[in-house]
């Protein structure tokens, strides 16, 4: 017996090893390969569009001239500062953006630091003596806001690599510049409570309307009204071209199109995901009207101290490794802006194609809602919102997690499947030791999707269970 344990631990070690060596090979060929991509997307952007389009491989440290809107950046944390309607505004941007080492990146980062000479390092005294700050002003950002600051207006046009079907584009007709909402419930505005659903990363609200929705009691349909909402740049919801995807940004426009729209004072939140920072972000900003957070596979990281944060959590979500599958593919879409962006062309531009060839093959019998939420978006909105909201949101997570178990009594439940490899299951625990009376439920045999999906009408029914005790404890 003491022979096998010691043979499985050899086996272990080499195949930790293997992965390792293969991964180095394998990720510096990606890291050649995406920056050979950069200048071919430069030709094809300027060739198609007439128009060089920015990308994060230029110089992180560039200086503004002409616009109200600079980027700032100190110790892994950086913010645009901006004057908009005489009040001054900070929005977060993640470092992960335009910081993401590897050797083909820094050697290329040498190579244009060289062709590229404009920088400039703003220093800033504070008030105790004459302690200096460096900042850096990132080149992206300073061409995107740039094009705000004359006035244009949100680009509606999708680019050449973007899909342009009527499904995907559909938000471009409306003159309302707000989320697409899923609204069900008692009409006349005779439901007791409502329910705001937040779909995550690279999904939209059919992940719950497709699922929960129709597998709620008829008591709960007759008692709360519930909202699924299309995150800014996914599903049915606009994909503006020159939105940078932040916090505020993505918050603000919830507040806009449910609360502000539909009229909701207090409410329930089910978030899955990516969701689950919203919905602490949301929750934050109305500590008042959450009666329950229900949280899915919350991606919140424990970073050691003197750990750069942002990075810190990008390395976890994307090791850059090839085993397991899952740690490749969020790797490939983590660290490669360029590969990621082909990824996007050669699939979501053409989902209409992969959705056919999928009901040819299953012979129409597998349902597509989940194919649907996966290409419905653009690869501008996936980049920044997964670096923007996962990785730039580490900084403040603790905060928000203190804001709920201090100034808040709202029942929390968190959840997690057993399999899953993209969140590790320590996150909800991490989530469970900052909020101590949060309940966190494992479900066995469950991964990232099938938490939800596989098990609808048994959630729903733990929903209903959780929304009813929040209820009655208020």
């Amino acid at each position: 017996m003491a022979g096998m344990c010691k043979m499985g631990s050899v086996l272990k070690f080499i195949g930790g090893v293997l992965n390792k060596a293969v991964s180095f090979v394998v990720f510096s060929v990606l890291d050649l390969l995406d920056f050979i991509l950069c200048y071919g997307y430069k030709v094809a952007d300027f060739c198609i569009e007439a128009e060089w389009r920015p990308c994060y491989c230029s110089s992180a440290k560039e200086a503004i001239t002409s616009s109200g809107k600079i980027l700032v950046s100190e110790q892994g944390e950086s913010k645009i500062v901006s004057l908009n309607s005489s009040k001054l505004q900070l929005e977060d941007i993640s470092d992960t953006l335009y910081s993401r080492p590897s050797l083909v990146a820094e050697v290329s980062k040498l190579t244009v630091n060289e062709l590229k000479k404009f920088k400039l390092d703003g220093t800033a005294k504070t008030k105790k003596g004459s302690t200096r700050s460096t900042f850096t002003i990132n080149s992206i950002i300073v061409e995107m806001l740039q094009g705000k600051m004359v006035g244009r207006q949100l680009h509606h046009i999708p680019t050449w690599s973007d899909c342009d079907c009527k499904f995907c584009n559909s938000w471009t007709s409306s003159s309302k510049d707000t989320l697409y909402v899923k609204a069900q419930g008692p009409k006349d505005n005779k439901a007791r409570e409502d329910v705001i659903f937040i779909h995550g990363f690279i999904s939209s609200s059919a992940f719950w309307t497709e699922t929960l929705f129709p597998n709620f009691s008829n008591t709960a349909k007759s008692t709360y009204r519930f909202l699924a909402v299309d995150l800014l740049g996914f599903g049915r919801s606009p994909k503006p071209a020159d939105s940078l995807y932040t916090l505020r940004e993505h918050v603000g426009m919830i507040e806009k199109s449910v609360l502000e729209a539909y009229e909701v004072k207090s409410f329930h939140i089910v978030a899955h995901s990516l969701g689950c920072i919203l919905a602490l972000a949301l929750a934050v900003k109305h500590p008042g009207s959450i009666k329950s957070l229900t949280l899915l596979t919350p991606p919140y990281f424990l970073v050691p101290k003197g750990e750069a944060a942002t990075q810190y959590v990008m390395r976890k979500l994307a090791p850059r490794r090839v085993w397991p599958v899952m740690a490749f593919c969020t790797s490939l879409a983590c660290w490669y802006e360029h590969i990621s962006r082909t990824i996007c062309l050669v699939i979501c531009k053409n989902h209409r194609l992969w959705e056919f060839l999928t009901k040819l093959v299953t012979r129409n019998r597998v349902r597509t809602f989940l194919m649907e939420g996966f290409f419905c978006h653009t690869h501008n909105a996936a980049w920044h919102t997964l670096h923007n909201i996962i990785c730039g949101t580490s900084t403040k997570l603790d905060r928000y997690l203190d804001v709920v178990r201090d100034r808040m009594k709202c029942d929390v439940n968190i959840f997690h499947g057993k399999d899953d490899q993209v969140i590790p299951l320590e996150c909800s625990f991490n989530v469970q030791k900052k909020i101590p009376r949060a309940r966190v439920k494992v479900v066995e045999n469950k991964d990232h999707i099938t938490i939800v999906v596989g098990r609808q009408k048994v959630f729903a029914r733990e929903l209903e269970e959780i929304w009813n005790r929040s209820s009655r404890s208020h």
